[in-house]
């Protein structure tokens, strides 16, 4: 098994209500897998199912999904995957897929994607503010503040998924190698308990051609519109610069019935629209109050050469440069990304510098044949540690 040339690669994720990045993720991997000459089969369930669920058997399968361990075990005796690499398996999926692959001796890889393995909420945010209470710790806590949705009974039904798979020696146990998407996530995740020896780091990546260099003007936002994402804070800073051109690509529960002046709500745009707007931008806004993932939005805006503003929080500062790639300002504070937009309408020849910079850091780190590499690696270092661990079952 050691030293795999492209696998055959087993993909599992479990797909959101609202289509959001980890989708994109999970496509755009799956594309380049099998350009690369890999087998790739998909197996996905979607969140609209959950309608269809009594409230227990919901419960029930967040632990462990007797409908999933039967597909996948079907599946994989048909496909013979060399490699499961699971994305989101909450709430349909669940760990079950992870003894699954185990029971069959095939190395098994999973991209922690948000924090849910260490919080519930999946992005320690808990009344607009960092919370780290559960972090390392049973996360009782967040069933007591019904952390997820607001929910008392779904926050317990996802403490007790992870609780019970804690107990039981499922990550640490059954996943041969975790993808985090910066070193701040793996450092969180080393202090949530997962080994270190088996956490790698790879970013997420686009395909963008390099953009032709015509005018740009005013500030974009690409994203969910939800209070994580900080819409408030960008509609406060705003209206500090009423001759300051905002456009907003997204919808949700956040989308103002008032907007300050100069500002256009498109909701949401095609993938190819969205690379238009952001070759005609001066600026993307990333104004977060959560701990993100790895936004693809940044990967996205690099590559069209377009510099960010970003909140210095989470892993955001690891990812966008001060003053090279983009702006940092105090997560929260509408006057300090005030003075980031001023910065960047005031000074347009700096703002294209970080641009080129930006798209040069994307050509070094984020492109499809960077990650394809990174994710190869990966695989192998799961497969070696698999046939390791079967040697060393044989030698007892």
């Amino acid at each position: 098994m050691p030293g795999l040339n492209r696998p055959r690669t087993l993909l599992v994720h479990n797909f959101y209500q609202r289509r959001g990045g980890e989708d994109a993720v999970v496509e755009a991997e799956a594309e380049l897998l099998s350009s690369q000459g890999h087998e790739v089969r998909l197996y996905g369930r979607h969140s609209s199912e959950i309608g269809a669920h009594p409230r227990l058997g919901l419960a029930r399968d967040v632990v462990w999904s007797r409908r999933t361990a039967r597909e996948l075990a079907a599946l994989a005796a048909s496909f013979r995957p060399q490699v499961i690499h699971v994305h989101n398996v909450f709430p349909l999926v669940s760990p079950a897929v992870f003894w699954i692959g185990r029971s069959l001796s095939v190395p098994v890889v999973q991209t922690l994607h948000n924090f849910r393995l260490l919080c519930p909420e999946g992005t320690f945010l808990r009344d607009g503010r960092i919370c780290e209470d559960c972090l390392g710790r049973v996360p009782w806590r967040a069933v007591w503040h019904g952390c997820y949705r607001g929910s008392v009974p779904q926050s317990a039904a996802l403490t007790a998924s992870i609780t019970l798979h804690r107990a039981a020696g499922t990550y640490p146990g059954r996943v041969a190698r975790f993808i985090a998407l910066t070193q701040f996530a793996r450092a969180k995740f080393v202090a949530g308990g997962l080994p270190p020896e088996r956490i790698a780091v790879k970013p997420n990546f686009v395909d963008v051609e390099r953009p032709d260099e015509g005018p740009r003007s005013g500030a974009l936002f690409v994203g969910r519109l939800s209070r994580e994402k900080g819409i408030d804070v960008l509609l406060r800073a705003v209206a500090m610069l009423p001759d300051l051109e905002l456009t907003v690509v997204g919808d949700g529960p956040e989308r103002a019935p008032e907007v300050p002046v100069r500002t256009r709500w498109l909701g949401a745009l095609p993938h190819a629209e969205v690379i238009e707007r952001m070759r005609e931008a001066a600026c993307l806004v990333l104004p977060s109050i959560c701990f993100e993932g790895f936004p693809r939005t940044i990967v996205e805006a690099f590559a069209c050469g377009l510099p960010v503003i970003a909140s210095r929080l989470g892993p955001l500062p690891e990812i966008v440069e001060d003053s090279r790639t983009g702006l940092l300002f105090e997560a929260g504070s509408a006057e300090d990304l005030a003075r980031c937009l001023r910065q960047v309408r005031d000074s347009p020849a700096a703002c294209r510098r970080m641009g080129e910079n930006a798209r040069q850091v994307y050509e070094a780190r984020y492109t499809p044949q960077s990650n394809y590499a990174s994710l190869l690696n990966v695989y192998n270092q799961a497969a070696e540690a698999v046939s390791a661990s079967s040697a060393r079952i044989e030698a007892q």
